[in-house]
C-alpha cells in the first residue's frame, strides 16, 4: 500500500459502525491495485452521533465518494444534496458521490442493482415478467424497488406478519405511484397464495435472512412440486454458500439457482463506477475475497 500512496492519491472511505469485520476495504484496495488507479479506500468508525461532521469532513477533504452502512444508511438522508430515483423511493443510501469534488453529495442505493445484475449475469430478464420474493427489510425493499424501476411487470412480495410487513406495505404504496409495476404484498402464512404465485412466476428471490445462521437448516420452499426448470431462484444470503433452499431447489430440478455473492459483488462494483467511473474487474476481486 505505501508505495501506492503519492501526493496525488485519490480517497474513498467507507463509514459505519461497527466496521472493522468489513470486505469492503480489501475489495476496492484490490480493483486500485489491478486497475493501476491512484487511489486508496479506508474505513472509519462513524455512528450518526459524528455522522454530520463525517458528511462534511468528505467535502472539506474532497474525498470523492463514500460506501454507508448501518446505522447510517438513512440517517445520511437529510445531510446530502441530492438523492437518485431509487434512493429516493427505498429510502436508504449506501454510496455517495462527490460530483466532481465541488462538495455536491448525491446519495445512491446499489443494493437492487446488484441484484438485477446478478440475474442478468444468470441470463435472466425480468423485465415484463412476474416475479415472487420473500422480505421486506433493507435488502428486500431495494431489490423490490429497483425490479419495478427496471420494468418487472407484476411483483408479488410475501412476507411473515412481523415488523416489516407495514415496511412493505409502504413500498407497494410507493412502487404503484412512481412506477408502472403492479405490486402486492402478502402473509407468507398463507402458503397455498405462496406456492401459487411461485407457479405463476419467471423468478423467485429470497431477501430474507433464512438459510443464515441460526436458521441454516430452514427453507422457506418446502414442497418440490414448487420447483421447475424454468424457475430461476436468488438467495441473497452468500454465508453458507448453499443454503437449504438452494440445496433443495437443485435436488428437486432447479437449473439455474445462485446465492448473493454475485450481488454483493455486483452491487459493490456499481458503487465503484459511480464514484470512480471506472469498472470494477469483478473476477480478480471474487478470487482474492474467496479463494
Amino acid at each position: 500500500m505505501s508505495e501506492r500512496i503519492t501526493g496525488h492519491t485519490l480517497l474513498v472511505s467507507l463509514i459505519a459502525t461497527p466496521i472493522r469485520h468489513s470486505l469492503s476495504p480489501t475489495m476496492w484496495n484490490e480493483a486500485f491495485a489491478k486497475n493501476g488507479m491512484d487511489y486508496a479506500y479506508l474505513a472509519f468508525e462513524v455512528g450518526n452521533e459524528e455522522l454530520a461532521d463525517a458528511v462534511q469532513g468528505i467535502r472539506a477533504l474532497k474525498i470523492q465518494g463514500s460506501n454507508v452502512s448501518m446505522p447510517n444508511k438513512q440517517a445520511i438522508l437529510p445531510l446530502l444534496d441530492e438523492l437518485s430515483p431509487a434512493a429516493k423511493l427505498v429510502g436508504a443510501v449506501n454510496t455517495v458521490v462527490n460530483v466532481n469534488e465541488t462538495g455536491h453529495l448525491v446519495g445512491h442505493v446499489t443494493d437492487g442493482t446488484g441484484a438485477m445484475r446478478a440475474l442478468a449475469s444468470e441470463g435472466i430478464d425480468i423485465k415484463d415478467r412476474i416475479v415472487t420474493m420473500t422480505g421486506c427489510g433493507g435488502a428486500g425493499t431495494a431489490i423490490a424497488i429497483q425490479a419495478a424501476l427496471d420494468g418487472v411487470k407484476e411483483l408479488r412480495i410475501f412476507n411473515r406478519d412481523d415488523e416489516f410487513y407495514a415496511n412493505g406495505e409502504e413500498t407497494v404504496r410507493k412502487i404503484l405511484e412512481h412506477t408502472d409495476t403492479k405490486a402486492t404484498l402478502h402473509h407468507l402464512e398463507d402458503q397455498e397464495a405462496f406456492k401459487q404465485s411461485i407457479a405463476e412466476s419467471s423468478v423467485y428471490i429470497d431477501a430474507t435472512s433464512v438459510g443464515m445462521k441460526p436458521q441454516e437448516d430452514l427453507s422457506l420452499i418446502t414442497d418440490p412440486a414448487v420447483i421447475r426448470p424454468d424457475l430461476a431462484i436468488m438467495d441473497v444470503v452468500y454465508a453458507p454458500a448453499e443454503t437449504k433452499l438452494l440445496k433443495f431447489a437443485r435436488e428437486n430440478g432447479a437449473t439455474i439457482a445462485f446465492n448473493g455473492l454475485k450481488m454483493m459483488l455486483f452491487q459493490g462494483a456499481e458503487a465503484f463506477h459511480l464514484i470512480t467511473g471506472e469498472e470494477m474487474p469483478i473476477e480478480h476481486v471474487e478470487s482474492v475475497l474467496f479463494k
